[in-house]
């Protein structure tokens, strides 16, 4: 299993674990239970903040732990520690011993296991100086106000996390995990004649800082966030009412991801709860809709080698051809609905018991040219960026704010606006979609997606698309 030999040292040589003795525990913990497992956990984490000329903060934080966890049927039993001894899982063990009691079930059989690994071991936060890392964050403030005079603000920021897992089982069964995260932003603010807007680009993945050190890399950033908050200054007010609207690639993905993909999630199918339950199988989009849930793509924000319960990532057909094909399953859902944990069983630390997760979710290009596909709208928006929004799992009804979008008429993009709003039904946008673009992009790196108070971080991704109806709020009188 992967990265087995490095959390073996870190976890029983430094951390001082008698490996035999964890087994022993986690095996007599676990006995009479469905499934379950051991979770080890040792996490550091850094961030710089650079605000107004000024490193405005810098914080490191290590922290480390494990959550045992036994499953009989549908009930959980979950006890977790930030102490690493004997003692502590033991007493843990105890615990989670009640939800078994009079239970006599088969053990269900482990994952399978790997040797791939879908980004480097290498722990990014001591790679680069700290001195290296102020210092690119100067520069790029020096370098936004230095590319237009009406720039008032610059914040950026540098984030950092390297985090260690392993997986016990009762059958033996163990694997690990490294885990590289790294985030770079930037946010500029700018004026002209007393009005104010902001612009912002984020990037990141699971690679180490020194891409990030590359002028080539910071710049494109800066640039973009400032491109963002000069077309804000641009904006008029949106629209509002039901039009055709045009989805651009990348980040717009973010929408299918929260108005589809969580509907899509195995626990919500199994509890009936999802706007999609029963209807695998059956046309729940237009022809041309492939949506795909890929753990398993290099270096991207949402992959893992394997998932917090030791399963492989992979990559999983959710729509194929407008046809429901696939949920995503962790591996207590999947054996209740008699089906295979499709590597989608997530947890933000130790403190939290897995749950089906999203990891890179996406859709797939089609053969529109874009121009084409704006070419074809007489009136409507297109949506390049988008801030928050909302989803109702059970209906499928959303509503997403809009951080750059323009006017389409007769075919041609007009001005920005400003304050825009996309609401719908997650299953109805699916079956609006007419034309699918051939620029499928994933989205730049800084998606972090909640559930259940937890957050993982996930990547999103869509050619440009076109809705042909869809609702949107505005702010024109």
């Amino acid at each position: 299993m992967t990265d087995l030999a490095a959390t073996d040292d870190l976890f029983f040589n430094r951390a001082g674990l008698d490996r035999g003795g964890v087994e022993a525990i986690v095996e007599e913990s676990l006995a009479g239970a469905d499934d379950g497992e051991l979770y080890l956990e040792y996490c550091q984490s850094e961030a710089l903040v650079y605000d107004d000329g000024h490193l405005k903060s810098a914080s490191f934080n290590t922290t480390q732990g494990f959550g045992l966890r036994a499953v009989c049927g549908e009930a959980t039993g979950y006890s977790h520690a930030s102490e690493l001894s004997l003692e502590a899982i033991r007493r843990a063990g105890e615990t989670v011993k009640a939800v078994s009691k009079g239970h006599g079930g088969a053990f269900a059989q482990p994952p399978s296991g790997t040797n791939r690994s879908f980004y480097a071991d290498t722990n990014p936060l001591g790679l680069v100086d700290h001195e290296s890392k102020v210092k690119l964050l100067a520069d790029v403030n020096s370098y936004a106000r230095a590319k237009d005079e009406r720039v008032r603000q610059v914040s950026a920021s540098l984030m950092g996390q390297w985090q260690a897992v392993q997986i016990l089982r009762p059958d033996g069964v163990r694997a690990g995990d490294i885990r590289p995260l790294v985030r770079f932003n930037v946010s500029v603010v700018v004026e002209k004649d007393g009005r104010m807007e902001t612009g912002g680009r984020g990037v990141g993945g699971r690679v180490t800082y020194e891409r990030y050190l590359r002028p080539e890399t910071w710049r494109a950033s800066v640039d973009e966030a400032l491109r963002q908050a000069l077309v804000n200054l641009e904006s008029v007010p949106a629209p509002a009412g039901e039009m055709p609207v045009v989805l651009g690639p990348g980040w717009p993905g973010i929408l299918l991801h929260e108005a589809i993909g969580h509907g899509l999630e195995g626990d919500f199918n199994r509890k009936k709860t999802s706007a999609f339950c029963g209807l695998m199988g059956e046309r729940i989009a237009a022809a041309g809709v492939t949506v795909i849930d890929d753990g398993s793509i290099e270096d991207r924000r949402g992959s893992l080698t394997i998932d917090d319960e030791g399963t492989s990532s992979q990559r999983t057909v959710l729509i194929e051809d407008g046809i429901l094909k696939g949920f995503l399953h962790d591996r207590m859902n999947a054996r209740l609905m008699g089906t295979a944990s499709t590597g989608n069983g997530r947890r933000q630390s130790f403190a939290h018991a897995p749950i089906p997760r999203m990891t890179n979710t996406y859709m797939l290009a089609g053969a529109d040219d874009p121009a084409e596909i704006i070419g074809t709208v007489g009136k409507g928006l297109y949506a390049v960026n988008f801030g928050g929004g909302q989803v109702d799992i059970t209906s499928g009804k959303f509503v997403f704010s809009c951080t750059e979008a323009y006017l389409v008429e007769d075919g041609k993009i007009g001005p920005p606006v400003k304050g825009a709003t996309l609401i719908g039904s997650g299953p109805e946008v699916l079956n609006e979609v007419s034309m699918i673009g051939a620029d499928m992009e994933f989205d730049p790196g800084v998606g972090t997606c909640g559930k259940d108070g937890q957050g993982v971080p996930v990547g999103v991704g869509q050619p440009t698309i076109k809705v042909d109806n869809l609702t949107v709020g505005g702010t024109a009188v």
